[in-house]
């Protein structure tokens, strides 16, 4: 599961980067970007958690000194 993940965010994360470089090229139109970029965005905040999420810390009241 971690590493689909990882697989999604990059894929998403692309989504993002790609469109805004073909844009500045002249590949394709602002509204394709806005598009893609919203998705990959979307994208990307939903699968990134899945993988970078760290151990919560330890509840003081289950801490024994």
């Amino acid at each position: 599961m971690n590493t689909i993940a990882k697989v999604i965010s990059l894929i998403t994360l692309s989504l993002v980067v790609v469109p805004c470089l073909l844009y500045f090229v002249g590949a394709i139109e602002l509204d394709a970007v806005k598009w893609a970029a919203l998705a990959g965005t979307i994208g990307w905040f939903i699968s990134t958690p899945l993988w970078m999420s760290r151990k919560l810390p330890v509840d003081a009241t289950e801490v024994e000194i």
